[in-house]
């Protein structure tokens, strides 16, 4: 019999995960489109100030999350801030991945000084908790996207770079790369073609734990000030707007708040399953759990 593959062999909390990302994914570019009114405009703070979740306003208007302390429906800005945390995170984790295979790869395929001052820098900056480096670092510039986006890849590299180095360290001796040499092959084409795919599983289980990590990391520093400023709305600078309301309006804190939970654990069961699925676990789990 022809052995599953795909979204069977999926564990439950792994296709939970898969189906509240998408859920979330698809929000975030669908809610904010079909909203009948601008997320970031302020109304009539006075009539629709702190809604309470499924209460309607004076015109009719559903608020499925009520609304904040200037009268903007929770959901639609929810769904916004999903949008640009969401984007961050991929983003910054993408980036850092790809500084880190860079550096790995160059790092073990060329050995020697190269090596040395390749992981003497990737020891220094994991030396440091990445939560300083990304303080200091969104304290010296301009708080904004685009700066979380640089900080989040320059400050994630590191374990990446040390993983592929050591990846391809281990592959500059197996006989297909001797083979090639022998046949001419450029080195830099055998490096790209015939190394890299072969040791790229784990810098791409990496890249999915990374997403969540990084969706935490730039909500802490939006939470702080130092992140996504408003009027654009973040998870991070949500929750802080509403901090002070936990006692009188709490959804307006607990529901990005709980999102926010959502979205690190779906992505970190998510890379806990591809990391089982490449190491040849998860068929053997899969199938002790239809046993």
């Amino acid at each position: 019999m022809k052995p599953r593959s795909g979204w069977s062999t999926l564990d439950r909390p792994s296709q939970l995960a898969v189906v509240a990302l998408g859920a979330l994914a698809a929000g975030a570019v669908l809610v904010p489109l079909l909203a009948t009114a601008d997320p970031l405009a302020i109304g009539d703070v006075v009539a629709r100030k702190l809604l309470p979740p499924f209460a309607r306003d004076e015109a009719g208007g559903f608020h499925l999350l009520g609304t904040d302390r200037f009268g903007r429906d929770l959901f639609v800005r929810m769904m916004l801030a999903g949008r640009i945390s969401l984007a961050v995170g991929v983003l910054g984790s993408v980036l850092a991945a790809a500084m880190g295979t860079v550096v790995g790869a160059l790092a073990g395929w060329n050995g020697g000084a190269i090596d040395r001052i390749a992981m003497a820098a990737a020891d220094t900056v994991l030396a440091v908790p990445r939560l300083v480096l990304l303080l200091v670092c969104a304290a010296l510039w301009q708080p904004g996207t685009t700066t979380v986006v640089i900080v989040l890849a320059a400050t994630g590299w590191m374990g990446v770079a040390r993983m592929i180095r050591s990846e391809v360290a281990a592959a500059r001796v197996r006989p297909y790369v001797e083979a090639a040499g022998a046949l001419g092959v450029p080195t830099l084409r055998t490096l790209w073609r015939h190394v890299l795919p072969n040791a790229i599983g784990p810098a791409l289980v990496a890249t999915t734990l990374g997403v969540g990590s990084a969706v935490m990391l730039e909500s802490g520093l939006s939470f702080l000030g130092l992140g996504i400023q408003p009027p654009a709305p973040s998870w991070g600078n949500m929750i802080a707007g509403g901090r002070d309301l936990i006692v009188s309006a709490p959804w307006v804190a607990l529901a990005p708040g709980l999102t926010l939970i959502i979205t690190v654990v779906a992505a970190t069961i998510l890379g806990d399953a591809w990391r089982d699925r490449l190491s040849g676990e998860a068929p053997v789990r899969a199938l002790a759990d239809r046993a």
